[in-house]
């Protein structure tokens, strides 16, 4: 197969979806840790978003190109079968069917992984239901486990909790015994209570701010409110735990944001906390699990 062209949806310049085009690139030959997949599903998210505008513009700094995209395909996550691997790669088979968070590159008939960053794709899920699990599956998990510290019999509050991370959010919440109250629009009202949700909080006819219900632990995935006060809503000794929301910026993007996270913390009797979700093969075959398992 190396050498044989391939189509791929590529970019040449950072600007918006009109530019993207059908062309043709070499196929990628995978390095000694890595296998080709041949691609069957893609789910666009907002991070692709930033890669196609290069905004903010820092990243551009980070080794995705100054000027230009360094890589000219986008989109992240990725499901599909193993058609190679590399001379160093044991736990895949040509034929497996697997799905993933890369770096970059699955806009294409063909991209290349690295092994460790895959999982199996459960037997009763299609190819276009694993592909949109990876990125938000994964936000979600980190951020309510590994940052938040989530424990059974805690009342949690999740703020987006309708939108893609906030969708997982619920449920594995909920997995993990934990009370949970959603922050959406009366329109998701239903499928909220349908995923579990304990107590709704319709953000356009109340202000989960002045309810005066204390929780162990919230889970900001808007940012549209102050720090402060969404510190008012959480008991002494509880977690805040936020994404960069609508505050990203062109030029920094999350970096300021962060920073007011770290000054309210210096003069906050909570937890205040920044998610950055990263690539899990251990957490993609948790999440799996559970979706095979139904929970």
């Amino acid at each position: 197969m190396a050498g044989r062209l391939l189509q791929a949806i590529v970019q040449s310049r950072y600007s918006n979806p009109e530019t993207l085009h059908l062309s043709q690139v070499p196929t990628p030959v995978p390095g000694d840790n890595e296998v080709l997949i041949r691609v069957h599903a893609a789910a666009a998210s907002v991070a692709d978003v930033h890669l196609l505008t290069g905004k903010p513009y820092l990243l551009r700094f980070m080794g995705y190109g100054l000027l230009r995209p360094k890589s000219p395909i986008i989109e992240l996550s990725v499901a599909g079968k193993v058609e190679a691997v590399g001379p160093k790669v044991s736990e895949w088979q040509v034929g497996d069917e697997v799905f993933g968070e890369l770096t970059g590159g699955a806009f294409a008939e063909y991209v290349c992984a690295p092994s460790s960053k895959l999982a199996r794709k459960p037997a009763k899920l299609s190819f276009e239901d694993v592909a949109a699990i990876p990125d938000s599956s994964i936000a979600a998990r980190q951020g309510l486990r590994d940052v938040g510290g989530i424990r059974s019999g805690q009342h949690v509050l999740i703020n987006g909790a309708s939108g893609g991370v906030g969708t997982y959010a619920v449920q594995i919440a909920k997995a993990l015994g934990a009370r949970v109250t959603a922050v959406c629009s009366q329109r998701n009202a239903a499928r909220s209570r349908f995923l579990g949700v304990d107590v709704v909080i319709d953000y356009n006819t109340q202000d989960f701010t002045k309810i005066g219900c204390p929780y162990d632990l919230m889970l900001d995935l808007v940012g549209n409110r102050n720090l402060a006060e969404c510190g008012s809503v959480l008991q002494r000794g509880s977690v805040y735990v936020g994404s960069a929301g609508q505050v990203a910026g062109d030029w920094f993007g999350p970096l300021r944001w962060m920073a007011s996270v770290m000054v309210t913390l210096l003069r906050s009797s909570q937890k205040m906390a920044v998610m950055m979700a990263t690539p899990s093969q251990q957490d993609l075959c948790t999440v799996a699990k559970m979706l095979e398992a139904g929970r």
